[in-house]
């Protein structure tokens, strides 16, 4: 879910623990999310589900490691979704990426050396944790892996945390978050990002549910010891598989 801050309600009185308002307010913000053949999402688009023969031919389909291509439990739908959250700034002046941590030349970019630098376009499948799917998403930016090497990530380096506006942050394993679909991404569908998908820069990790993408993108922080992120320690899955359906912990 680019849950990159869309934010379940947690707030239901009528139960005695923490513990199981958190898991009913989660259980019911993804019936919402599902429900019916058409999603409206904020702001007032529509996002269709795909037709059922387009969800049978993507039932069918299976990817180059052998994986169905569609994760269990996942519906399809035509445009990418944006899930909400506190938007930090669209403008592209106010942007500043750091590339920190458990490296031995951390820097600081800003848009125009974002752009700079080599730009990779690639169509990917991105699931969300709420069910939906989008196949062939197109987004454009900078691979990780190249940040990563311009920084020289040490080899006490095994987790990456994106660091998003308002302190919003995603924990990825190191070999994950250096995969080579793996984007600071600044366009999408052939445009800029648009503000409710994280303008001007998020991140994309569609090897895994799509809150470990964070919008509106401020950092890339690499660390030796695991940080759960702001979903992890609020019961999501500290890892986020969509084909083991690693939804919460």
């Amino acid at each position: 879910m680019s849950v990159s801050s869309s934010t379940p309600r947690h707030d239901l009185p009528s139960m005695n623990t923490p513990h199981v308002r958190r898991s009913l307010a989660r259980r019911a913000f993804i019936r919402r999310a599902a429900a019916g053949t058409v999603i409206t999402a904020m702001g007032g688009g529509l996002y269709y589900l795909a037709d059922d023969l387009l969800m049978g031919k993507a039932q069918a389909m299976t990817r180059a490691d052998g994986r169905p291509r569609l994760p269990p439990g996942q519906r399809l739908i035509k445009a990418l979704k944006p899930m909400g959250g506190v938007p930090g700034s669209p403008s592209p002046s106010d942007f500043r990426l750091r590339v920190h941590g458990e490296v031995r030349r951390p820097f600081e970019l800003d848009f125009k050396e974002l752009l700079a630098m080599p730009q990779t376009q690639l169509a990917v499948d991105v699931h969300c944790v709420t069910t939906w799917s989008m196949f062939d998403a197109e987004f454009k930016g900078v691979r990780v892996s190249e940040l990563a090497e311009r920084a020289g990530v040490k080899d006490s380096a095994h987790h990456v945390i994106f660091e998003a506006a308002h302190g919003y942050t995603a924990n990825v394993l190191i070999e994950e978050a250096l995969a080579p679909d793996v984007l600071v991404a600044h366009r999408h569908a052939g445009r800029p990002l648009a503000r409710p998908h994280g303008a001007p820069v998020r991140a994309v990790v569609p090897s895994l549910y799509f809150w470990k993408s964070p919008k509106w993108l401020t950092g890339i922080r690499f660390v030796h010891r695991d940080e759960p992120g702001y979903w992890e320690v609020r019961g999501y899955n500290n890892h986020a598989d969509p084909w083991l359906e690693e939804r919460y912990s």
